[in-house]
């Protein structure tokens, strides 16, 4: 089959997942909150059960999501200049990133700091206040966690802003490519065409997933710390590059509706054998043959593209549509994404001192998190400075004085 230029000017179907995705995320890491994992807080009550369900997005909802940034580069690199498009990604990524790390971040390492100290008697923060707390988080002089932690809390840090720190970096090489290679997005279409035809829809990318899951992994950790993290650049940096080939293919588009029902069964299947591996093999001195490890990386990868080319099929096939609801989501979903975190932390450590049912406490989390979400995005939008600092363009004043669309 030969490559035809798309026609496609806007994916509605990939601003909708885009969303998705982002909630689905929040809902994540207030589980993150329950699950016996570690993280910033915990819940005094962890809820083991919670695994499964956790296990049903973690191979694949990060991995989504830098596909969905490499497709919407696309869409900008295809109508501006590489100049412009490096500017306009560092004007969107970097001031955000920077305000995040100082402004909005540095709560979660607090609530972090005194909950350990709360759990160590004797163990000393070093601070009294918040603002010495800030004074020491900011100038990388707090010495924390606890000798029994295997190492210090380093600060300043971006948490979860993470994701925004790779998708900068992976936006400047990008552009870097382009300034030597103009039709990289044209070329790397026309072999994904090529490649990803008939079974190899599901061969090649499992493939390559599990290869990398298999070989890197092993030797370097995902550390979200950027200059060792080489496994999780792999798969992110692979993905990006995926999204940003298949942004406009109509052809790869109609093989993954086409796929979608195949796709799903097998993620759910995959789902369901990585998930009961994981819980046999929960404890921390767990050590499973070592061809039973080998195998499930590759149940593991299947279900990563599995569910990642269900969730294209189902949604190219069924979402394909603009709506009031997702202009206004689509430029709020990433100020949700800044703040959402610091809000799980602070809300999530106070909630458990109240000593509420849990199911209560968890339902209020949720609630206050979504709405102190809505909150800061309609108050930012309408300021010009601070919505610069949220990756928001100024609006005009009686643009952004306007109710919510979806109401």
């Amino acid at each position: 089959m030969t490559t035809t230029t798309s026609s496609l000017d806007r994916r509605y179907d990939l601003d909708w997942i885009r969303v998705g995705a982002f909630f689905l995320l929040i809902l994540y890491h207030v589980g993150m909150f329950y699950v016996p994992w570690d993280w910033h807080v915990k819940s005094p009550q962890p809820v083991e059960a919670l695994e499964p369900l956790m296990q049903l997005t973690n191979p694949w909802r990060l991995t989504l999501l830098f596909l969905v940034s490499g497709a919407a580069t696309r869409f900008m690199a295809d109508k501006v200049s590489v100049g412009k498009l490096t500017g306009a990604r560092i004007a969107r990524l970097l001031p955000p990133l920077v305000f995040a790390m100082f402004v909005i971040v540095p709560p979660q390492s607090y609530y972090q700091v005194i909950e350990y100290a709360a759990g160590h008697p004797g163990w000393l923060t070093g601070f009294d206040s918040y603002d010495g707390f800030w004074l020491k988080y900011a100038t990388a002089s707090g010495h924390w966690i606890g000798p029994d932690e295997g190492g210090r809390l380093i600060t300043p840090t971006w948490n979860h802003m993470w994701f925004v720190a790779y998708l900068l970096v992976y936006s400047v090489i990008l552009a870097m490519m382009l300034a030597f290679m103009p039709r990289l997005g044209a070329t790397l279409q026309a072999g994904l065409e090529r490649t990803l035809k008939g079974p190899g829809l599901l061969i090649w990318p499992v493939v390559f997933l599990a290869a990398t899951r298999m070989f890197l992994m092993p030797r370097f950790e995902i550390t979200h710390a950027l200059v060792d993290d080489w496994y999780n650049h792999a798969v992110s940096f692979s993905a990006f590059l995926l999204g940003y080939g298949l942004a406009k293919s109509e052809i790869v588009r109609e093989r993954l509706v086409g796929a979608r029902w195949m796709t799903l069964i097998l993620a759910v299947v995959c789902w369901a054998g990585w998930a009961t591996y994981a819980w046999l093999y929960r404890a921390d001195d767990a050590n499973p043959p070592e061809a039973l490890r080998l195998v499930m990386r590759g149940v593991y990868a299947t279900d990563q593209w599995c569910a990642i080319a269900a969730i294209l099929g189902f949604g190219a096939r069924h979402l394909n549509r603009d709506a009031p609801a997702l202009r206004y989501l689509t430029l709020a979903v990433f100020p949700f994404y800044i703040v959402h975190q610091t809000l799980i932390v602070v809300l999530a450590y106070h909630l458990a001192r109240l000593n509420l049912p849990q199911g209560l406490e968890a339902a209020l989390l949720i609630g206050a998190t979504f709405a102190g979400c809505f909150m800061t995005y309609e108050i930012v939008r309408r300021i010009p400075v601070v919505c610069w600092l949220f990756g928001l363009k100024s609006q005009p004043r009686a643009e952004a004085s306007r109710p919510p669309a979806p109401a």
